[in-house]
């Protein structure tokens, strides 16, 4: 494992230093997109809308916001990581050295961990302000942010292989993450649905992302966090897995 992952290290700080550059626009932009949200939401419903008995609206909501930019961002970074490397010609500079499909993953879905949580942590400690929140589970904070973040980011290097321009990422984006992020719980208990869209909504495993994250912080949560935990661990195992074998493979980067 340590020959297959040799170099990992170099591609790694490379794909920091891609977003780290640019972090105006790829870490302050969504911090401040997350905090209209809050601003808006928060004063529109704060006082009419009650979650988990008494918690007021404005507390609900920060940890889906934080939770909502950690997956988004890191999605964005490997996505359009590969899709720029493909438009712009330089992925041959990559292809000609001696990297395994194990390295290329372990560069890629880290960089993209790493941007998630620096996102989510800047909309932490900017929301913060509005709201008081306590780390009544801390630890369900830290698994569910680090898993919620390798996921979109092994299924952003699966959407980045299969795109071919960035149109394709966009549409990927537009019709398949943000309508499951949405439809995750960010912005309402899922408890306080109809039992039709209760269903829908446990199909969903962003929704045991966004669920299992909120419990760290209130205790409290729509299901178990163990529930919760092992749908995230199964959906990552899945994508981790796909997004191996097209590495492995060469799908559309050996051609």
């Amino acid at each position: 494992m340590e020959a297959a992952l040799a170099g990992a290290g170099a591609l790694f700080y490379k794909e920091v230093l891609r977003f780290w550059k640019v972090g105006f626009q790829t870490i302050a932009a969504p911090v401040l997109t997350a905090m209209l949200y809050l601003l808006i939401f928060g004063h529109v419903l704060e006082g009419r809308v009650k979650v988990f008995g008494s918690l007021g609206y404005t507390s609900f909501l920060i940890p889906g916001l934080v939770m909502m930019s950690v997956l988004q961002n890191a999605f964005a970074n490997s996505s359009s990581s590969i899709v720029q490397s493909k438009i712009t010609g330089n992925l041959v500079l990559l292809l000609v050295t001696p990297l395994s499909h194990w390295a290329w993953f372990v560069a890629y879905v880290g960089a993209s961990v790493l941007r998630g949580l620096a996102v989510g942590a800047g909309v932490l400690a900017v929301t913060l302000w509005f709201a008081p929140l306590q780390a009544a589970e801390p630890w369900w904070i830290v698994v569910f942010a680090a898993t919620g973040a390798a996921i979109m980011g092994a299924l952003g290097l699966v959407a980045g292989l299969w795109a071919d321009k960035f149109d394709q990422i966009a549409a990927f984006q537009n019709f398949i993450v943000v309508p499951m992020t949405f439809l995750s719980g960010v912005f309402y208990s899922v408890g306080s649905l109809p039992a039709a869209w209760q269903l829908f909504s446990h199909l969903n495993p962003f929704f045991y992302i966004v669920d299992g994250f909120r419990r760290g912080f209130f205790g409290v949560s729509d299901v178990s966090p163990w529930t919760a935990l092992a749908v995230v661990l199964a959906s990552l195992a899945l994508v981790c897995a796909l997004c191996l074998e097209l590495l492995r493979s060469g799908y559309k980067i050996r051609h």
